[in-house]
């Protein structure tokens, strides 16, 4: 064997054990066993994969040349784009509160930016798409904006219902998870995240997985949460796409309706859930990281004056923006939309800096 044959041959044999070494990290989630009998039943199952209601291309083919409208080629516009508009040049304001010793006898709220918050209501707390420690390899792919990384796994308080909406790094982080694992009574997810949770060591105990429009009573006869459908996508970067399911969820408790929007482009659902539930005291919704190629995907802020004229809230927050760039649209546009919509329709907008506390 040559010289030269045997340094390339060396440097494919690297290659190859670094990734599997990459890929064997617990983040990824590859090698979990996947509990397919419950997931191949699903009415959203179809060919093999999850599916929306309506055909829901991720792209939307806005662009003649095919790399630049790929995944790999938004990736790399991603990547490469030298826009400061994109990432705040000074930081943020934020502030931090005492989350573990904040009473539980009112009904409240804290946002820690993107699409992480924790509410409190009717005495119970809840925890919604966790991301407050990127270790890697997801800090790779998320870096927070300057002032916006304060809150840490250890300052949240007990959590009595952890609530995850898809399996996307932004959303799913398992450094966090991991981290809050003994402090969680029971986490709400849609079909085959449980499978990631059990990987990550959470029990069957804690864990209750939905199917669109599946309803669960949690902890006692008053709250009630509901599974409902959005339009979106799943995938872990690496790996077959939409082999679990993404959602969207409404908490009810001692009278009150609070809607979790999750991830996902504008259709017929935020009607058919107003017509379902009447009155919502209080909807999160998506607005921020939006892009004209993939608007079928993600909310537009044209869509998203839609969802809240359909849904009628009475009160809005909306997240997913102020924390991270993972799109090319301005950092201060999202809320610049949202204020604009909530004065020309007179809506109760909640708009605050991330960490304080939102009396509702």
């Amino acid at each position: 064997m040559s010289k030269t044959l045997y340094i390339i041959l060396s440097i494919i044999l690297a290659i190859v054990v670094a990734t599997i070494e990459i890929l064997s990290h617990p983040a990824f989630g590859l090698w979990r066993h996947r509990s397919t009998e419950r997931i191949q039943s699903s009415p959203n199952w179809r060919n093999g994969m999850f599916r929306n209601q309506i055909p829901t291309p991720q792209f939307t083919g806005a662009h003649s040349d095919r790399d630049k409208n790929s995944a790999w080629g938004t990736l790399w516009r991603f990547l490469t784009d030298k826009d400061t508009l994109r990432i705040p040049q000074e930081p943020i304001p934020a502030v931090k509160n005492d989350l573990k010793n904040q009473p539980t006898d009112s009904d409240w709220l804290v946002w820690f930016g993107h699409s992480s918050y924790l509410f409190c209501l009717n005495g119970k707390r809840f925890l919604v798409d966790p991301l407050l420690q990127p270790e890697w390899p997801a800090s790779m792919m998320l870096k927070a904006f300057p002032g916006t990384d304060i809150y840490r796994p250890d300052d949240l308080p007990d959590i009595d219902v952890l609530i995850i909406t898809h399996e996307h790094w932004d959303h799913m982080d398992y450094a966090t998870l991991r981290d809050i694992r003994e402090r969680v009574k029971q986490v709400v997810c849609p079909l085959g995240i449980a499978d990631y949770l059990r990987y990550w060591d959470y029990t069957d105990e804690q864990i209750i997985e939905m199917d669109w429009y599946d309803q669960s009573p949690i902890t006692n006869h008053q709250l009630q949460i509901t599974c409902l459908p959005s339009r979106h996508f799943s995938n872990r970067l690496i790996g077959k796409r939409n082999q679990t399911l993404w959602a969207s969820f409404m908490v009810e408790d001692g009278g009150r309706k609070v809607y979790i929007g999750g991830d996902g482009g504008y259709d017929k659902r935020f009607a058919e859930i107003y017509n379902r539930f009447g009155s919502i005291d209080l909807a999160f919704l998506e607005n921020g990281q939006y892009n004209a190629r993939w608007k079928y995907i993600h909310t537009t802020p044209e869509d998203l004056e839609k969802a809240i004229l359909d849904l009628q809230a009475r009160q809005v927050f909306t997240v997913h923006h102020d924390k991270y760039a993972l799109s090319v649209h301005p950092w201060s546009e999202p809320d610049s939309v949202a204020h604009a919509i909530a004065t020309k329709h007179a809506i109760r907008l909640l708009d605050a800096p991330i960490g304080t506390i939102v009396k509702l």
